[in-house]
């Protein structure tokens, strides 16, 4: 089983326009709904794939009750922790025109010490039938700085392997915790390391603790570092669409290849391939699964 965590489950709403006119009224083409988070997306993805994954984390309200209820008509096993505050709402607008989208996104309810305790004693509950850990996106307030590097420690003194991929101070006490794979894209990469250079960046997390450290470069594909080796993956044609998913894609694929045990050209390849395929779909946490077959033997994975 892979478990993931979202710790700011959210309810998405994605517009889907023909072309935004900012300063001015919109005509929505389409409108989507669904239960949201990164560590959700990342949860979908894999489920979609016939992975055996469960989510869990923090969710409260009504809107909280959406969340789940958005979950369970996905089949999507979900372990979320119930909370007294209101969780939040995203909001992604799809301009076909332009190729790509923006994304508003509410910060999420406080959480209390007591919810925080049973959200770790619930995550201890469901380690034992876990191969690989996923710990994705923001926090809420109320969430110690050091969350996620404790959820780490406890899946590591349990034997299993962690993926990171947060951004801020969560990415930089994160790596001290030794997980298995951290996932930034360039600009957390430079804003939690100071490095503008990113192979320098990226070598700077796995000397903080980091087994690995993927990339996301966008249309440029992906870099990752070990301590011993760095390699190049790049998407195999220009894509335009809804990235907000690809970060997601591409985390649900390295956890999946993380539980398989494949080497690292394959598991860049099949991350590439996927996020590829993410952007192709309108919604977050979904994946063009012809595109996907397609692009799986086209990406270039290069050791440099």
């Amino acid at each position: 089983m892979i478990l993931c965590v979202t710790l700011n489950a959210a309810l998405d709403v994605t517009y889907v326009v023909d072309q935004v006119r900012w300063h001015s009224g919109n005509r929505v083409v389409s409108t989507a709904e669904h239960a949201g988070g990164k560590g959700t997306n990342v949860a979908r993805v894999l489920h979609s794939l016939g992975e055996h994954v469960v989510l869990t984390g923090l969710a409260g309200g009504g809107t909280g009750d959406r969340i789940r209820r958005h979950l369970a008509a996905a089949g999507i096993t979900e372990e979320l922790v119930p909370i007294a505050g209101e969780s939040r709402r995203t909001l992604a607008v799809v301009d076909e025109a332009a190729g790509d989208a923006t994304g508003f996104w509410e910060p999420g309810p406080a959480v209390r010490a007591d919810e925080w305790d049973a959200l770790v004693r619930r995550f201890h509950r469901l380690l034992p039938d876990a191969a690989v850990v996923v710990l994705s996106g923001s926090a809420p307030p109320g969430v110690p700085d050091d969350g996620y590097a404790s959820l780490i420690s406890i899946a590591g003194d349990a034997g299993v392997p962690a993926v990171l991929d947060v951004s801020g101070a969560a990415l930089r006490i994160g790596v001290t915790a030794g997980p298995a794979v951290v996932k930034p894209n360039r600009e957390e990469l430079a804003a939690a390391t100071g490095h503008g250079d990113a192979w320098t960046a990226a070598d700077s997390l796995v000397s903080a603790g980091a087994a690995a450290v993927v990339v996301s470069a966008g249309a440029d594909g992906l870099l990752a570092a070990t301590p011993r080796r760095r390699w190049v993956a790049r998407p195999p044609e220009p894509l335009s669409g809804n990235p907000t998913g690809a970060g997601d894609a591409c985390v649900a694929a390295l956890a999946r290849g993380l539980r398989a045990g494949s080497g690292w050209p394959e598991r860049l390849a099949d991350a590439v391939a996927l996020s590829a395929a993410a952007v192709l779909r309108p919604v977050a946490g979904e994946v063009d699964r012809d595109a996907y077959r397609r692009f799986r033997d086209l990406v270039h994975v290069e050791e440099v």
